[in-house]
């Protein structure tokens, strides 16, 4: 990967990074686009300046799905390869350990859609189109899309998507739980900015302890689960945003506080 991104950028302003993938002219998912989005996942969960996430393809379209042409001419040895450093890196997206939002407008599919799947929160443009199609193409989804969708909307629904590949419409994905919220295409970006301003704003060490709790406890048992919860919950009380929001609220009622990050 050339040591300048040429496909993805992270723009931060206001306590909010933008992912911003510009591969014209379908932000088709190559080897070089998805080794850029994991240097962005890693540099933007590293800097402090940075409190919560945006991820968005811009105005027309949010990812078509894999470079096609490009996988077509792997056979099964050398897609292990490929699978593999594809899943690291949508896997650094999904543990950024601050809040993450998909900003989805057009096309959602194949790869894309497993990519939005990394965020924690989906916003739709009423135009867009989600979908798992790699049933029509005689393989089935390798980056999460098995997984993560099966985990977000249940078996069934995640099996409707994968078995036919259809596309879905942002009414529909919204009903199903693919989507968080619809909004006017033209408003995708501005809303997805404003619900990661909002949620920048609040304890960074708290917001990763329950994003690791949620996402990891998933993976546990009940009482595994619980476990962690309360290990990640006793942990918090060494830190000053603690001290500060329960000071606070004990002197100003909830929601007053400024958090450090510390």
């Amino acid at each position: 990967m050339a040591s300048t991104p040429e496909f993805v950028t992270l723009q931060v302003a206001d306590g909010v990074g933008t992912i911003r993938l510009d591969r014209p002219k379908m932000n088709a998912i190559d080897e070089q686009l998805h080794l850029e989005v994991r240097a962005a996942a890693l540099e933007a969960g590293e800097r402090a300046d940075v409190r919560a996430v945006v991820l968005y393809g811009g105005e027309r379209v949010f990812a078509a799905g894999a470079d096609i042409k490009a996988m077509s001419q792997l056979d099964g040895r050398s897609m292990v390869a490929w699978g593999r450093e594809l899943q690291d890196s949508f896997r650094a997206v999904a543990r950024i350990p601050k809040p993450v939002i998909a900003a989805v407008t057009g096309y959602a599919l194949g790869g894309g859609y497993e990519l939005a799947l990394c965020a924690d929160f989906r916003v739709l443009g009423a135009g867009a189109k989600v979908g798992q199609p790699e049933i029509l193409l005689g393989v089935i989804p390798g980056a999460g899309g098995t997984q993560r969708l099966a985990r977000l909307v249940g078996p069934a629904r995640a099996k409707d998507l994968v078995f036919t590949g259809r596309h879905v419409g942002a009414e529909e994905a919204l009903e199903m739980g693919l989507a968080d919220a619809v909004v006017p295409d033209a408003e995708v970006y501005d809303t997805a900015l404003a619900m990661a301003r909002k949620l920048a704003a609040g304890p960074p060490l708290a917001l990763a302890a329950a994003k690791r709790a949620i996402d990891e406890g998933l993976d546990l048992s009940l009482d595994e689960g619980l476990d962690l919860e309360s290990r990640l919950f006793a942990e918090l009380f060494d830190t000053e945003d603690q001290k500060a929001g329960m000071r606070s609220f004990l002197d100003s009622g909830p929601g007053q506080a400024e958090f450090s990050g510390r």
